[in-house]
């Protein structure tokens, strides 16, 4: 799978510091790697629709988080997918009369332009769920072997279904520690079946389709044609790409449950208990009083904001201004806010010199080494901005370079 130009990292003087997140499980902030190595799995789109607002903070927070890692020292390993097969994908293309793998390759390609617009570090590993179909179809024979999956007649169908067994699993629970019937509302909601016949339990997840009359399927041995389900993909390409236990795994709240439990519940089984050590989430980004979605429609995209003229940076600025665990909703104001920024910082660097930058530099570090705290580091950058226009304190040479680099290197804005 192709990724997208990286953008080219300034270095920056000395190092920074251990780099704290919340972690969704317990509430609390833990550093989010810490050894000399950082592995980290971010969940990537389907795409069947651009790239809109919510997707780009997360991937932006995501991508503050490898800078700041980056800049501590510690050897990054990023790792992404693109669910290039699934039931919106493929609902999508019916409805617009478009071969479903001409979408997927349309959509994938625009999402890559936009996350070369916004300066986003592209996944050193980016794996679609098509090119993964065999080690996936692996995985299911393996749980099967080891009773922790079991088949479902499936009426119709050359083969069966097979579901995971999440009775095999005593820690399916903790990731999100829901009750039971949050668990099965929240199932029912986002793509589970917990209503299906001849399942052992309402939420025992769907691991392998058995193909059904005009979808695409594939032969894997031992299983029949069909294709995978959702939450063992981004098991398999995580463990393939990382390695298990890795550092951080991460996406959008809305996948906290089911797909964040269920993938790490199935990686559990799979490698003898082992799965991310941490689990990082990003509020949701709201429109007109609704989340904004693909399925209501209500989406800002990013293609079409810099189709009419305006300055990625500043777009990237727009959602730095929001903590990324935050719920925000997206309004003109956001946009207004962050081009004023924008051309603030850029006429405070124009100068020959400036105030000094070295507590610039410590300050937007410490900012996003606490739970990446983008607001905060945004304020240091702003102050330093202001005491450059308003002058009257001693100026060095080289102060709007080093800002000008801090910014880059850790927050990806080039001025």
């Amino acid at each position: 799978m192709l990724t997208w130009p990286a953008p080219s990292i300034p270095r920056l003087p000395g190092t920074g510091g251990p780099v704290l997140v919340r972690d969704t499980s317990s509430g609390r902030l833990v550093e989010a790697a810490p050894g000399p190595r950082a592995g980290l799995y971010v969940c990537g789109i389907t795409p069947y629709d651009a790239t809109h607002l919510g997707h780009a903070a997360t991937y932006i927070a995501f991508d503050v988080l490898v800078r700041a890692w980056r800049d501590a020292g510690k050897q990054v390993t990023y790792a992404s997918n693109v669910t290039d097969v699934d039931d919106p994908l493929l609902e999508r293309a019916a409805a617009t009369g478009v071969d479903w793998r001409d979408l997927a390759a349309d959509q994938s390609a625009l999402y890559r332009a936009d996350m070369t617009a916004l300066a986003v570090v592209p996944p050193d590993v980016y794996r679609g769920v098509v090119e993964t179909v065999p080690e996936i179809a692996d995985a299911v024979r393996r749980m099967l072997a080891a009773g922790a999956a079991y088949t479902v007649d499936t009426p119709g169908t050359v083969g069966d279904d097979v579901y995971a067994d999440l009775a095999a699993d005593p820690a399916f629970g903790t990731v999100a520690g829901l009750d039971e019937a949050t668990m099965r509302a929240l199932s029912a909601e986002r793509g589970g079946d917990p209503d299906r016949p001849g399942k052992r339990s309402p939420l025992d997840p769907l691991l392998w389709r058995a193909e059904r009359d005009g979808e695409p399927a594939w032969d894997a041995p031992g299983l029949g044609t069909g294709r995978p389900g959702w939450h063992i993909e981004c098991a398999v390409i995580a463990a393939d790409a990382l390695g298990v236990p890795f550092d951080v795994q991460g996406g959008g709240s809305d996948l906290v449950f089911p797909h964040h439990e269920c993938s790490d519940s199935h990686l559990r089984v799979l490698d003898e208990g082992a799965a991310a050590r941490v689990h990082v989430h990003t509020g949701m980004v709201g429109y007109e009083g609704q989340k904004m979605s693909k399925s209501l429609g209500n989406l800002v995209l990013v293609s079409r904001l810099v189709a009419d003229g305006v300055d990625p940076m500043a777009i990237r600025l727009a959602v730095l201004a929001h903590r990324y665990r935050d719920d925000w909703e997206w309004t003109s104001a956001d946009l207004d806010a962050a081009q004023q920024r924008l051309a603030t910082w850029r006429r405070a660097l124009a100068g020959n010199g400036g105030p000094a930058a070295e507590a610039v530099l410590a300050a937007v570090r410490a900012a996003v080494a606490d739970d990446l705290d983008t607001p905060a580091a945004l304020a240091a950058v702003d102050g330093w901005a202001r005491t450059a226009l308003d002058g009257g304190v001693p100026l060095e040479t080289g102060a709007p370079g080093v800002v000008a680099r801090t910014v880059d290197a850790l927050l990806g804005v080039r001025l």
